[in-house]
């Protein structure tokens, strides 16, 4: 099956920091070269959103309210994306995703990573 699947994940509290890893399929394992690869979340009640987006060529964006916290980056020798959150607060509370958001034909989603921020 061809997903990507999200790891990092866990409780953390108001303030904490955290590092989600993605790795793709073996179908997929050229993904983080070729592909604007994207990290997404979905809160408790709301639609999925997209958090960071990383070009091949190195060009990033973020959701406003993670710019300056979030940072996403690749790890080409280990063919894994990451996401790193500081200073997160509990509307960060959320499962994570990663994808590339222009090529999702026949790829579905992960299992995501879920983040709790709670004291």
């Amino acid at each position: 099956q061809e997903q990507f699947v999200e790891s990092g994940g866990g409780l953390v509290q108001p303030g904490g920091s955290l590092t989600l890893s993605c790795v793709p399929s073996e179908s997929l394992r050229a993904a983080l070269d070729i592909y604007i690869m994207g990290w997404y979340r979905q809160a408790p009640g709301k639609e999925r959103e997209l958090v960071a987006t990383l070009a091949p060529a190195g060009d990033t964006s973020y959701l406003d309210s993670g710019k300056g916290r979030f940072t996403i980056a690749t790890d080409k020798r280990k063919n894994t994306l990451y996401l790193q959150m500081n200073s997160l607060q509990p509307e960060d509370t959320a499962v994570y995703y990663c994808r590339a958001p222009r090529h999702t034909d026949g790829i579905s989603w992960g299992p995501g990573t879920p983040v709790p921020v709670s004291s």
